[in-house]
Formats: C-alpha cells, sequence, structure tokens
C-alpha cells in the first residue's frame, strides 16, 4: 500500500509518496543526507543545489556501475548454463534420455 511520508533534506521537509515501509525510507533519507553532507565537507561554500546535483551525479554513476555488473553477471551465468547443458548433451548416451 502507498503512504505518504516527509523526508528531510538539506534542512526541508519533503512530502513523498512510497509503498516501502517506514525503516526503508528512513533508511533512503538518511543515505541521502550523508552522501549530501559527505560533498558538502568538501565543497563547503556550494549552494544547495549544486550539493544536490552532485550527490545525485554520484549516485547515479554508482548505479550504473552496479547495473553493468550486474549485467555481466547475468551474461556469465547464462554463459555457464550453456556449457553445463552442452556438457549433459555430450555425456548422455545416444537414443537415450534422462527424463
Amino acid at each position: 500500500m502507498i503512504k505518504a511520508h516527509l523526508v528531510t533534506v538539506l534542512g526541508r521537509e519533503i512530502p513523498v509518496r512510497s509503498s516501502a515501509p517506514e525503516e526503508k525510507v528512513r533508511e533512503v533519507e538518511a543515505f541521502v543526507n550523508t552522501r549530501i553532507e559527505a560533498i558538502r565537507e568538501r565543497l563547503t561554500t556550494a549552494d544547495p543545489q549544486l550539493l544536490v546535483t552532485l550527490a545525485l551525479l554520484n549516485l547515479s554513476e554508482s548505479y550504473l556501475e552496479l547495473q553493468g555488473r550486474q549485467d555481466g553477471s547475468n551474461r556469465l551465468e547464462a554463459r555457464i548454463t550453456s556449457m553445463l547443458e552442452q556438457l549433459d548433451n555430450a555425456l548422455q548416451p545416444q537414443g537415450t534420455s534422462l527424463s
């Protein structure tokens, strides 16, 4: 069920709707604020919009890297499955099946 939540980012309360449990919404809120704060520590005079933009770019980079790893893992899994099927076929006596 989708529920309304208030999250605070850079001191501003933002209403969001999510089907995630309250704990997950708070975890996301804390994660975003931690990322923004890490950037703020390095760029002490940056305006809030720049902080949010840089955090979004950093998170997007991380997401795309993980997505690429997942795609590579899926391709590897498909290749291994194919090789196992080929081995099974090669080891089966001609004219017989296991099923």
